[in-house]
Order: C-alpha cells, then structure tokens, then sequence
C-alpha cells in the first residue's frame, strides 16, 4: 500500500469536508418455506410491504426478488434500525404467503430459466436488451451511497478508491452455489454480473466533465437512456450527489452489512483527509486492480491479495488488519469503530459463502443426500436472514 503526490488541491485546510451522509440498499430473493426453492412474489404481496414500508421497499428486475433502500443516514446505528425494520417487516409479510426473504447473491440449488420478470416497462426493456444474461440474472447484490457534494471530488475519490473494491467483495460473499453445484467461487453472483455490458472496475477518469462527456456518447448514440445504465462497480449515482459502491454480494447477516457499509464510509473518508493533503492513494492500472478482483471472487477471506506496494501477496487477514488502522481516525470521527472492528472480525470468522459451503459439506459428509443438504443452506440463511437482534 502507498501513497502518492495528489494532482488536484483543496485550496485550503478549512476547505468543507463532504458530509459523508450515506444510504444503503439490500436486495432479497423470495423462497418458498414448503420448497425452499424461488418463488415469485404472489398478488398483493408487494402492496403489503409498501404499505407496512412506503417507498423504501420495491420490486427487482426478477419477479422472486425485492430491494429496500434506507433514507439518507447520519449514523450507522440509524442505518442498522432501518434495515432490521425492514428485514423484519418483510419477513412477517412473506410468511403469510408462505414465503421468507433470504439475503444471499444467489440461491443455492434454484434453476434460473423461466424466472418471471417483473411486470415494469424499464425491466422489461432491459430482459430484452440482456436476452439471455438476463435470464441468469438471478443475483442480490448491495449498494453503499456515501455523500460527497463536490463533483471533482467524487471523482477524484472514485479513482482511488478502486483499489479497496475486492477488499470490500471479501468481506460481503455470499455466492458459492449455482444451481445446485459448489462453484468453489466464494461470489459467484459476480461471474454473472460480468457477462452483462458496462460491467467491472471503472477505468480512471480525469475530470467530472470527462465523465459527463463520456457518459453523453452513448446516451447522445441512443445506447442507453441513462447513466443508471453504467453497472460498473464503482460509479457516480445518477440520481444523487454520491459514490455508489455496487461490487457487494449481499451480506446474509445484518451486522456484516452494516460493517462492510462503515469501511467504504471510512475509506471515503481517509482517501479524503489525504487529498486535503495533497495526496493520493498511488494508482494502478485496471489490469492489477482485475487481478485482486479475481482473486476476492474466488477465494475469499481466506485467500491472498496483491499487496501492489509491495509486489507480493498477502493474507486477506493481513491486509483487511492493515486497512483497519489506516481508517482508525476515521471510524472515532464517525462512530463506528465497533463496526470497523467487526470487519476486520469477518475476516477470522468467515462470510456467508463460508458458512454455506461448511454446512453443506457437514451435512453431505454425514450421509445427507445433496438435496437435503441443500435445503438445510436455504434454511440456515433464512434463519441469518431474519437474525436482527443486535450484536456489535
């Protein structure tokens, strides 16, 4: 890890600071608690939650998933009872159809072709435009929006700040399985996500009017309506003045979530204090930065990241004990040290996808057939899922 000579100047210390407001947005498959296998939201189902949740619930583009969106965040303890709400909420509502949300990125045994799309004009555009990727779609990611007013700055931050997308991956996975198969992927939602256009890692971009007129080639060429098309994982929000981090599987318990939402904040944050200082986190060309994207994708917590400073690999837990300490200031500024600790807690005790997989193999290695197996996973993520009781 290094730092370097930053090219763009506060003209000030007492420059303002962005206000480093944040939101946070979970996506959730439905599952059948007699099957345990996707399920299609039934008629009235949606209504009930809008009704119970407003406007912070809606459809996904598959019609057996549901999204929740907090409203905008000056604390983590905030962000933690809103999203508990709404787990809770969507909970009581889909057992009364016999349903249960569970926050994973993929199901682990369900057959993807045939899914519906939800009955809406932009997702059905899009199922026409992703033809067949879009019928492996089947994938829940989570959002972190993290305010930063200045357009330059957002920018200037995004291009740093690319270097800590795999670390964050890490820490969120959730995705072992596809259909039934143990990928050995530690997020395999993200091997899905790639097949589709404007995907990955945003190359560097100079300048918020380099991005505007980048952004403006395909929307000027009839491509694309909007930037909301960009899927990149990493991106300026189309809607509102903040940096949208999107390479997040999913986190199945609710205080990975919230842990995961706390880092980005953080390291906005610190990458911040250093531009205020004339500097940077030293960049990398998208090719190194893939590589560590890979590596995070594949194996996980337990696995090795590039250390680009030092040219080596290095142990997840090394690496996620040294980004901890880089962002300490940072957590005291904002409140969330139990929360950066718990992060760096994951890395000991292991992600969803690790959970996943070890109670498959328990239970196979005990003479469970596969299939059980399997519906003992959907069981124990519906179980993290609904676990709101608060632990950090």
């Amino acid at each position: 890890m290094a730092f370097a000579k930053s090219p763009c100047h506060f003209s000030r210390m007492t420059d303002n600071m962005p206000n480093f407001t944040f939101g946070i947005e979970e996506e959730y498959h439905l599952v059948d608690l007699q099957t345990r296998d996707l399920a299609a939201a039934p008629p009235g189902f949606m209504d009930a939650c809008k009704r119970r949740l407003g406007d912070r619930v809606s459809p996904e583009f598959l019609a057996t998933q549901i999204e929740i969106g907090t409203s905008i965040c000056h604390s983590f303890s905030d962000a933690r009872a809103q999203i508990g709400q709404f787990r809770s909420a969507i909970g009581e509502i889909a057992r009364e159809y016999g349903l249960a949300p569970i926050a994973a990125a993929t199901h682990p045994f369900a057959e993807t072709a045939g899914l519906p799309t939800t009955d809406k004009e932009r997702y059905r555009v899009l199922a026409k435009d992703l033809a067949g990727i879009g019928r492996r779609m089947a994938i829940c990611g989570m959002h972190v929006h993290v305010g930063i007013e200045d357009p330059e700055c957002r920018i200037d931050v995004m291009n740093q700040i690319r270097y800590f997308m795999p670390h964050l991956l890490v820490l969120s996975t959730s995705s072992p399985f596809w259909k039934g198969v143990d990928t050995g992927l530690k997020s395999y939602r993200l091997a899905i996500v790639d097949e589709g256009p404007r995907t990955g890692l945003p190359g560097k971009i100079a300048s918020w009017d380099e991005y505007q007129r980048t952004i403006a080639v395909l929307v000027d060429g009839g491509v694309i309506e909007d930037a909301s098309k960009i899927w990149w994982d990493l991106r300026p929000s189309s809607r509102f003045p903040t940096l949208e981090m999107r390479i997040t599987d999913v986190a199945t318990r609710l205080d990975d979530t919230i842990a995961i939402a706390a880092l980005y904040v953080c390291i906005t944050r610190m990458l911040t204090r250093l531009r205020r200082a004339n500097l940077s986190w030293r960049s990398y060309p998208v090719f190194l930065l893939e590589e560590n994207r890979w590596r995070a994708q594949r194996y996980g917590v337990k696995g090795e990241l590039f250390d680009f400073g030092k040219g080596t690999l290095v142990p997840f837990a090394g690496l996620i004990e040294e980004i901890g300490a880089l962002v300490a200031e940072d957590a005291v500024a904002l409140g969330c040290e139990a929360h950066i600790a718990h992060a760096r807690g994951i890395a000991v005790t292991g992600t969803s996808a690790d959970r996943q997989v070890e109670t498959f193999e328990r239970l196979s290695a005990n003479g469970g057939g596969k299939e059980e197996a399997l519906r003992a996973v959907v069981d124990q993520l519906i179980a993290e899922t609904g676990d709101v009781s608060e632990r950090v």
